[in-house]
């Protein structure tokens, strides 16, 4: 960070510092890296930034930007655990020192326990893929990892890593293309430590499109996917650019021992199309999303999901004989997608939208939160914005949830983090840390897409999986 002065002569301002990210009031959990933060007017020539920790501790850092040791942090944390820091921000300006209003950092009781994320970055394009991958990221710290990179496929488009309860040891994930397929990586049967990855085909004759949007039953054994025809179109003025709708799509079950497509009538209707399932955390319910088909891509904004579920039997992998309707769209006039429970089995969040589900496109697009012990739902008003919240998930322990938003710009979507305690009240989202977050996500020219958290890190030879992949290995799936 080079040298610079240290405050004198020192201007007192009666105001809050402009700082960014907007860490300002925010909760965080022990482990996570440190706050690193600039001043938000590009003029600021240096930052001076004393923290004290209400139960001890202290740290100070001076120079271009707030830039905090991270081992020094991390014990200051520790330190602090159930308290809160305490910043005094001093910014130079053409020569002049001020000083702000302190501001307070709290640290939370509850802990992450997660190692990371997991996320795929993608540009901010439409028909072209250029380069995206699915990368990690270590929370403690600023260390980022590829997993798969589609320069190791031949460039094509590169779906979704998910994860059955932020476990590494079971995961799936998409590639589009010519070489398409869905990578399954699983254990090899009850009472089996070995694992493998197979390589599905990716589509089915038997089915409208490929295996997507895909959800872990707890026990491991099944995963639901949706499969759709999905278009897009642009929009000619206002505040929305694209518009993604499907013509067609079914939510089904697969049975990943037996390579069988668990196709159900019930809630594969001709008139309907089915979307985004998710299993309940006993896995004793298959929640899903479903709208009555309209006439596109002239009626596209008359599509409204409702939020359903149906009860499912990990015995037989069949579904029932009712569907529940949770949230109906006509109802409340809005459409609702993305349903994630919460592992604790308490609540599920969801987008709601004017229509449709592709919500990263609907700057209308905010997080809601439907208690499963009341039948009510609330939006997250702590953590929405102006702009489009979406593509969320639960860490393990259901005290932490993370998102994505185009708040910082209008333009890319960025990962936010935020905490909801036992009467389900939730903190001051925070952005995912960086170790100089102004010249990072300034200079980023790409979107953070289907983050998750992961338990401990993805290991797989990238290298190895990009040779299978461009090879014709694939197991062939059977519909039943």
């Amino acid at each position: 960070m080079g040298c610079h002065s240290t405050p004198e002569n020192v201007a007192q301002k009666n105001e809050l510092p402009d700082i960014y990210p907007d860490y300002v009031g925010v909760t965080i959990p022990v482990g996570i890296a440190p706050l690193n933060f600039s001043m938000a007017d590009d003029e600021v020539e240096a930052v001076d930034v004393e923290v004290k920790g209400s139960k001890g501790g202290a740290l100070h850092t001076n120079g271009d930007y707030a830039d905090f040791d991270i081992d020094e942090w991390h014990q200051l944390l520790k330190q602090n655990k159930g308290g809160k820091l305490t910043l005094t921000v001093c910014a130079e300006k053409n020569g002049e020192w001020r000083q702000y209003r302190n501001f307070e950092v709290f640290v939370s009781s509850e802990a992450l326990d997660e190692w990371g994320i997991t996320y795929r970055r993608i540009p901010p394009s439409y028909e072209i893929y250029s380069k995206m991958g699915l990368y990690q990221r270590d929370l403690s710290n600023f260390n980022e990892t590829a997993l798969l990179e589609n320069t190791q496929v031949s460039g094509q488009c590169i779906n979704c890593h998910y994860a059955n309860r932020t476990n590494p040891d079971q995961y799936v994930f998409h590639v589009r293309g010519e070489h398409g397929a869905t990578a399954i990586y699983r254990e090899q049967g009850a009472g089996c430590k070995e694992q493998a990855l197979e390589l599905l085909q990716a589509k089915n004759d038997s089915l409208d499109g490929s295996m997507v949007y895909p959800y872990w039953h707890p026990g491991g054994r099944y995963c639901a996917f949706s499969t759709n025809k999905t278009s897009q179109m642009f929009h000619m003025h206002g505040s929305k650019r694209i518009e993604v709708y499907d013509s067609s799509s079914d939510v089904f079950v697969y049975d990943t021992q037996t390579h069988t497509i668990l196709k159900d009538t019930l809630i594969m209707k001709t008139l309907w199309a089915e979307n985004t399932p998710a299993f309940s955390p006993d896995g004793k319910w298959l929640y899903f999303t479903t709208a009555r088909r309209q006439v596109y891509p002239t009626d596209y904004d008359k599509e409204r999901y409702n939020l359903c579920r149906v009860a499912f039997d990990e015995k037989t992998g069949r579904l029932g004989a009712q569907i529940d309707t949770l949230i109906n769209a006509n109802a409340i006039g809005k459409s609702v997608t993305w349903p994630r429970p919460s592992y604790d089995g308490r609540y599920i969040m969801y987008t709601q939208t004017d229509w449709g589900y592709f919500s990263v496109w609907h700057p209308e697009a905010d997080l809601w939160l439907l208690d499963l012990k009341t039948g009510e739902s609330r939006p997250l008003s702590e953590v929405n914005s102006p702009r489009a919240e979406s593509l969320h998930n639960w860490n393990v322990n259901s005290r932490w949830f993370l998102f994505t938003s185009r708040r910082d710009d209008a333009l890319y979507t960025r990962v936010y983090f935020a905490s909801i305690d036992e009467q389900g009240r939730v903190t001051k989202p925070f952005m995912l840390p960086q170790r100089n977050p102004k010249e990072y996500y300034r200079e980023l020219m790409y979107s953070y897409n289907t983050p998750d958290f992961t338990s401990r890190p993805v290991t797989f030879d990238a290298r190895q999986l990009g040779i299978r992949i461009e090879s014709d290995e694939r197991v062939k799936t059977i519909v039943k």
